[in-house]
């Protein structure tokens, strides 16, 4: 498919895709506050209670690694909204759930529909803004995208609180409609026509070219370790908030919010320095950041009462170090073979979405009702993400730079 005649994309098309950037959340962040009252609901065990929530998070990962090259292959816009529609009817699923597999299905489905924002909206950022912009276009859409998990949490706490853990996903399905007609108005093909004639080789071919770099392998690692220490951290501290703490939804909600306030900050640090900084400095950097924030958790759980702050003031940290990272590692990814743009950012997603997964269900496993658990979780995805960053310099031939934002 080609694209629509170069366009110079103006605030609404900025802003179209800064709410495809909101799907995510609606898929992952808000579902938080609902882990505990779902276990109350269909009397669950930790795991699998956490499995409501890893099965989501996994099938986005695997959905992203399709859709980037769907839209390689078939162009940005058709996949998008067949995305969305996925996302709405996985959404009408989930509310309607009589039982723990029909929930499951239906935010499977739901995850596996939103996976196609979190994938495409830095494939059509690369598209219309080009490569010398495209930190900066990131680090927009991924403050845009801390929106929603500012948001998600405290919304879902007082549907949870007023009207039952169903309302949840009366909420996600309105959202999910109205960033549906906004991408149908606004959001044009970008697709370059001139990739077309070079997407005819092998998916796995793709994949294996971009895979054989060292560099582009560590960035991706980095960042999907650090997205498990967050996600470890939010789903965690709904449980113990709820269970150990004795504290309601609403109050999660209201403390998450510090998480990603955490994120935008690292963000803004990433957009102010952009291309005065080198890329893999950053993305290590953001690394220790992060470890250094577990490690002051753990200190403060291990040797204190536990209290809400001890869950979210060192999480803010983590996040804060994720942003750091985040927007140069994706740019750094995504610039490793260009015409495989679409390709990288589905292996990237994919990669950072199933570590995710597999962290928090690894931290499901263990749960015993402590905060031990969720230190051990986050000490091991810490670490292994610093270990990425140390490879991404060191597979480095020289330093590089990340794209100039000016």
């Amino acid at each position: 498919m080609k694209a629509d005649m170069p366009r110079t994309p103006g605030p609404s098309f900025a802003l179209a895709l800064g709410m495809v950037a909101l799907i995510g959340p609606l898929a992952v962040h808000l579902f938080f506050p609902v882990i505990p009252a779902v276990k109350a609901a269909f009397g669950l065990s930790d795991a699998l209670a956490q499995f409501t929530f890893s099965i989501a998070v996994f099938g986005m990962g695997i959905a992203t690694l399709v859709y980037g090259t769907l839209a390689d292959r078939l162009g940005r816009r058709p996949v998008l909204l067949s995305g969305l529609g996925l996302f709405l009817v996985g959404t009408v699923a989930s509310a309607a759930a009589a039982n723990v597999p029909m929930l499951v299905l239906g935010r499977l489905v739901q995850a596996v529909g939103a996976g196609c924002g979190i994938t495409l909206v830095r494939t059509i950022a690369r598209d219309a803004y080009g490569p010398e912009r495209l930190v900066k276009a990131i680090a927009y859409l991924t403050m845009f995208y801390a929106i929603g998990p500012m948001i998600a949490p405290a919304a879902g706490g007082v549907l949870v609180d007023a009207f039952g853990w169903r309302s949840v996903f009366g909420f996600a399905l309105v959202a999910g409609v109205v960033i549906a007609v906004a991408v149908y108005a606004v959001v044009y093909e970008t697709k370059p026509a001139a990739s077309v004639e070079r997407q005819h080789g092998s998916v796995l071919r793709g994949y294996g070219e971009l895979l054989a770099q060292p560099r582009f392998t560590a960035l991706v690692l980095q960042t999907a370790f650090s997205t498990a220490t967050f996600m470890i951290i939010g789903s965690a501290s709904a449980t113990l908030m709820k269970e150990l703490l004795g504290r309601p939804a609403t109050e999660f909600g209201v403390y998450f919010a510090l998480l990603p306030i955490g994120f935008v900050g690292g963000t803004v640090i990433s957009s102010r320095l952009g291309s005065r900084a080198p890329t893999e400095a950053m993305v290590l950097a953001g690394s220790l950041i992060g470890l250094a924030a577990v490690v002051v958790q753990a200190a403060l759980l291990l040797t204190r009462p536990p209290a809400p702050l001890m869950f979210f003031l060192p999480g803010a940290v983590v996040t804060m170090g994720q942003g750091i990272s985040l927007p140069y590692a994706q740019a750094g990814a995504m610039a490793t073979i260009p015409r495989l743009a679409g390709t990288a950012a589905g292996i990237g997603v994919f990669v950072q979405q199933v570590a995710g997964a597999l962290f928090s269900q690894f931290y499901g496993i263990i749960a015993d009702g402590t905060p031990r658990p969720m230190i051990v979780a986050t000490a091991a995805s810490a670490v292994l993400g610093v270990a990425a960053g140390a490879v991404a310099c060191l597979a480095a031939r020289r330093p590089a730079v990340a794209p100039n934002i000016s």
